[in-house]
C-alpha cells in the first residue's frame, strides 16, 4: 500500500469499496421491487399475461429508455461514482440529489469531476438523503394538513413551478461557470423543443451530447480555456 502512488491509492481505498458496495445495494434494490408481484404470484396465484407484460415494459422504455443513457452520464460529472450509485438507490436526481451536489462542490470550491469533488458530492448527497427521509416523514404525517389550508393559487405554484426554480437555479449556477455554453445548451433545447416538436427523450439526448460535443470542439480550440 505504502508503495503505491496516489492514483492507484485512491482506486484501491476508495473506487473498489464503493464500486462493490454500490452494485451489491442497487442489485438487492432492483430485487426488493420484485416482491409485491412475487406476493401476489405466491398468495393469490395472480400472474399477468407475458403479452401484457411486454406491452407494459415497452409503454416504460419508450417514455423512459433514454434517461437510462442520458442520466448517467450526464449526471456523472457531478455526482462522482459513489454519488451516482446513492442518487439512482434513493431517486430524486435531478430535483435534489444534483443541485446538493453542485451546491456542496461549489460553497467548498473544489472543482466536479475531480476527486475532491467526488468526496464534497458524496457528502451532499448523503446530508440530502437523511435531510430527505426527515422531510418526507414529516410530510406524511402534516404535509397534506398544512397543504390543505393553503390557496389554491400557492398550492398551484408549488406543483408546477418548484422543479423549473430548480432546474433554472442550476443551470443558472453553471452558465456563470461556463459562459460559452450557456446559450448553446439552451438553444439545443429550444431548437429541438420549440422548432422541431420533438419528443422530449430525444431532445434530451441531443442537450446533453450536442452540448458536450460542441464543449469538446471549444475546449480544442482554447475558447473555453479561460473559463
Amino acid at each position: 500500500m505504502n508503495n503505491m502512488n496516489a492514483e492507484e491509492r485512491w482506486n484501491e481505498v476508495y473506487l473498489k469499496p464503493v464500486k462493490k458496495v454500490g452494485m451489491i445495494t442497487l442489485l438487492v434494490a432492483a430485487g426488493l421491487t420484485l416482491t409485491p408481484l412475487l406476493y401476489l404470484y405466491v398468495a393469490h396465484g395472480v400472474v399477468p399475461p407475458f403479452d401484457a407484460a411486454m406491452r407494459s415494459w415497452g409503454l416504460v422504455a419508450a417514455a423512459f429508455g433514454a434517461f437510462y443513457i442520458v442520466e448517467p452520464v450526464s449526471y456523472y460529472a457531478i455526482l462522482g461514482l459513489a454519488g451516482t450509485y446513492m442518487s439512482f438507490l434513493s431517486g430524486n436526481i435531478s430535483n435534489l440529489r444534483l443541485p446538493c451536489a453542485a451546491m456542496a462542490q461549489e460553497v467548498v470550491g473544489v472543482t466536479e469531476g475531480s476527486q475532491e469533488g467526488e468526496i464534497i458530492a458524496t457528502m451532499g448527497i448523503s446530508a440530502s438523503v437523511i435531510v430527505n427521509i426527515i422531510a418526507v416523514t414529516l410530510a406524511a404525517f402534516v404535509g397534506m394538513a398544512v397543504i390543505g389550508i393553503l390557496p389554491e393559487v400557492i398550492v398551484d405554484g408549488f406543483r408546477d413551478y418548484t422543479a423549473p426554480a430548480i432546474f433554472g437555479a442550476v443551470y443558472g449556477q453553471f452558465s456563470l461557470r461556463y459562459l460559452h455554453l450557456a446559450p448553446i445548451g439552451i438553444g439545443i433545447a429550444l431548437l429541438f423543443i420549440g422548432v422541431f416538436q420533438a419528443p422530449a427523450w430525444l431532445s434530451i439526448l441531443f442537450c446533453v451530447f450536442g452540448t458536450m460535443g460542441i464543449a469538446r470542439l471549444m475546449f480544442n480550440k482554447d475558447i473555453l480555456g479561460g473559463e
